[in-house]
């Protein structure tokens, strides 16, 4: 069993990475704003099914893998800095759009929703990156069986992210509409998402 220091702690975490922009909240508002609320529900599913895939691996021993061969952790952790620079790039380049602007995505059928939710989960730095290395610093292998305590903080994790990203996906309209009308507030959530990547590519790749 985990103690409440450890699912604190887990949560706290949880919170931070779901309330930093990334690939999942570009992905979920996007379509919400798009093709409405139930899209976004739908994608939001894929994206607990690849929380699902995560945890499942982080409970089967695959962090330990890493710390056996510190290079492949090193691969991932530079791969996902990149993408992240990118995205920061796309966000404060010339003519780049705010994930709150509207755009001409097409219209996917809720089995493409779903599938494009969890490939963008699974493909998702930040996450790869918080099962990966942070959440066996919340294992107490002297609390019991190291893999139900991963499965019990697994759980904090998506509860905490699925209950903020439906928000998002819900109230994605209502705040596209309203920086609509206010285009200085637009550029000005572009910038600040932009520098918040830029800034976790560069901790990441600091990171060890």
């Amino acid at each position: 069993m985990i103690s409440l220091g450890a699912a604190a702690g887990m949560a706290t975490v949880a919170l931070a990475m779901v309330l930093t922009p990334g690939p999942n909240m570009i992905y979920l508002v996007s379509r919400s704003i798009t093709q409405g609320r139930r899209a976004g529900l739908v994608s939001l599913a894929g994206v607990a099914c690849g929380f699902l895939v995560y945890m499942t691996a982080a409970a089967t021993g695959v962090s330990a893998v890493f710390t056996l061969v510190p290079f492949a952790y090193d691969a991932i952790r530079l791969a996902g800095a990149a993408y992240l620079l990118w995205l920061a790039w796309t966000a404060v380049r010339p003519g780049g759009t705010s994930v709150f602007a509207a755009q001409g995505l097409p219209v996917d059928r809720p089995r493409r929703l779903f599938t494009m939710g969890l490939v963008t989960n699974l493909l998702n730095p930040k996450i790869a990156i918080l099962y990966v290395s942070l959440l066996p610093q919340f294992v107490d292998p002297a609390r019991g069986n190291v893999a139900a305590q991963s499965l019990l903080l697994g759980c904090v994790q998506i509860a905490v992210a699925l209950t903020f990203n439906a928000g998002f996906v819900l109230t994605a309209g209502a705040v596209a509409g309203f920086l609509s009308r206010r285009p200085s507030w637009l550029k000005a959530q572009r910038y600040a998402m932009g520098t918040v990547l830029a800034g976790l590519a560069v901790s990441l790749t600091a990171s060890r």
